[in-house]
This record gives C-alpha cells, sequence and structure tokens, in this order.
C-alpha cells in the first residue's frame, strides 16, 4: 500500500475529514495527518486531547477486501504496529489493552478509532491513530492515567521519523492482514502484544450489564472471552473493559 500524505496545521478531526475525503472516492492509503485537532474523538463518543504538537494524530482510509466479519481486526492490528514502533524505536515496553488502547506501565499513550464509511467504491474504513508525544499540556484528571512518548523516554520526538515508522509498519501489517490466513496471524500477534488476552481479572462494563471474570483468549473476530467465576463464559464485542484491582475482587 502506497500512503499519501494530506497535512493540516489544524483540523477538527482526521477521521471526520478522511471519511469526507473517502466519500468522495479518495484512493486507499491516503493519510490525513494534523498537528492539532479541535474535535478529536476516540470511541464511545469520548473526546480525545490534541493539543497542538503534543501529538501524532493521523487517519488512514483503507478499502479491505476482506469478510465484514474481520474488520474489527483492523483495530487490533494498528494497536499491533503503534506496539511494534513503541519497542523497536523507543526502547519502551508496550502493552495493549482489550480492544485497541495501547498503555505504557498501565497509563494509556495511544488511542484508536476505526469508522466504516459507505462510499461509491464500496465500504471503507477510516483508521484514526492518536500517539501522546509530550504529557505537558495534559489536564490534571489524564496525568494520572495518561502518558507520553517523551515523558517515558526523556526524549524530544522527531514527528517526521515517528510519522514514517509508522506508516511503513502500518503497510506491512496491512499486507498481512489481506493475505491468506491474514486474520488468523493479527489475532496470534494480538494476543503477543496484549496481557489482556489470558488469565487477566478484569471487569467489563456493557450498556446493560458488568461482567466480571478472568480472559481466555479471543475469538475470530477479536471479541474478548471472559470467563466467570460460575464458569460460564461472556462474549464481549464492544464495551470497556478494565483490569480489576485486588481490592476490588
Amino acid at each position: 500500500m502506497q500512503f499519501t500524505i494530506l497535512r493540516f496545521d489544524s483540523i477538527e478531526s482526521t477521521n471526520t475529514e478522511a471519511a469526507r475525503q473517502a466519500k468522495l472516492g479518495a484512493e486507499e492509503g491516503l493519510c490525513i495527518v494534523a498537528g492539532e485537532q479541535t474535535a478529536g474523538r476516540g470511541r464511545h463518543g469520548r473526546v480525545w486531547s490534541s493539543e497542538k504538537d503534543a501529538g501524532i494524530y493521523f487517519s488512514i482510509v483503507l478499502r479491505p477486501k476482506v469478510e465484514t466479519r474481520f474488520l474489527p481486526l483492523l483495530t487490533m492490528m494498528s494497536a499491533i504496529v503503534i506496539a511494534e514502533v513503541l519497542k523497536k524505536n523507543y526502547k519502551l515496553q508496550p502493552d495493549i489493552k482489550w480492544a485497541n488502547d495501547v498503555h505504557i506501565n498501565g497509563r494509556k499513550i495511544c488511542g484508536i478509532l476505526a469508522e466504516t464509511v459507505e462510499t461509491n467504491k464500496g465500504l471503507a474504513v477510516v483508521v484514526g491513530i492518536g500517539i501522546n508525544l509530550k504529557s505537558t499540556n495534559f489536564p490534571p484528571e489524564l496525568s494520572k492515567i495518561a502518558t507520553s512518548i517523551e515523558e517515558e523516554t526523556n526524549q524530544t520526538i522527531n514527528f517526521e521519523d515517528l510519522l514514517e515508522n509508522l506508516t511503513e509498519k502500518f503497510a506491512a501489517y496491512y499486507e498481512i492482514f489481506n493475505a491468506e490466513n491474514g486474520a488468523k496471524k493479527i489475532r496470534e500477534d494480538w494476543i503477543e502484544h496484549s496481557s489482556y488476552a489470558i488469565g487477566k481479572e478484569v471487569r467489563a462494563v456493557l450498556t446493560n450489564e458488568i461482567i466480571i471474570g478472568k480472559t481466555c483468549g479471543i475469538e475470530e473476530n477479536g471479541a474478548l472471552r471472559i470467563e466467570q467465576t460460575n464458569g460460564e463464559i461472556k462474549i464481549i464485542q464492544d464495551g470497556d473493559v478494565e483490569m480489576l484491582r485486588q481490592n476490588a475482587l
């Protein structure tokens, strides 16, 4: 996949612009990059803090040729990409919290939001990625639960080098994703990168219920399997999954 980079100093949301471009017929690989988002968003409609030059914010237009049921694996694939780059280039030890938040020592460093878009060329998927470069602009409520590359490495991060490393790794994994048995490979790699895959005591907050138990792998589409104390397996397709603190058991 070849990337076409479209840059903005400031934009409401890279995902919104990428979706607009996809509807206009943008080819796969269009990458919207911004130095600031004024209306950045995360999963479940949450706001994503996107201060100017404090992070890298970008969205990629994809037109995958895979079964629809495997599309959720795109966000898991993206999390693997981030984790690999952080580990290789910055010597960090990232963990992926289900399904696609990347953490360092329990604090969030990257969020990913994928959205489907109906276009005249067929279904497109926009994958938006936000990575914290600096912690200086975090509001007080975020400082305990979020971190940044600079805070973790004590290095000033070169934006262009990071973007190049990310797009290169993304292209390589996207090729794997679209290949034969690609979904299986993505699942295996996600499990390898995530402490949440197997044996993690968690609480899953869903729309109408709360599930507490121990993780026991993922389904074909990336859904999380949680074994409750009564032995029943619950399949979590969507929701907030958090590590269960010992004092909450």
